[in-house]
């Protein structure tokens, strides 16, 4: 997906259509994630779908709950899904700054090339 170090920078043209497909990655893995939990919510704790959007929203983005769980499966589940959204915020965040990074120092180990 990325060019060797010995390869020149790509164009910019190109980069930016690399950057629009791991943004759209990062947005299919948290509605992926988004839509688990707000079914999770839903079933366990009878949560209505806005508010189990609301709680799937404020869990995945790393905010915290903002409604008591009462059903042993419900506290189960949201246990769960904060370890599993906290894993996703980390992935998704290194998904989308992937190409910015490969970017950066892709043009960094260029230039020290040129020094030598």
């Amino acid at each position: 997906m990325f060019e060797h170090r010995k390869e020149p920078l790509i164009p910019r043209s190109i980069f930016l259509k690399r950057l629009a497909r791991s943004i759209g990655a990062a947005l299919l893995l948290i509605s992926i994630s988004l839509g688990l939990g707000m079914l999770g919510y839903h079933e366990f704790e009878k949560l209505s779908w806005i508010d189990a959007y609301i709680e799937a929203a404020m869990i995945l983005s790393g905010m915290g709950p903002t409604s008591t769980m009462y059903t042993t499966y419900g506290k189960l589940f949201s246990g769960s899904y904060a370890l599993y959204s906290g894993l996703m915020l980390i992935l998704i965040i290194g998904v989308m700054l992937a190409p910015i990074a490969h970017r950066f120092f892709h043009k960094f180990h260029l230039e020290l090339d040129d020094e030598d």
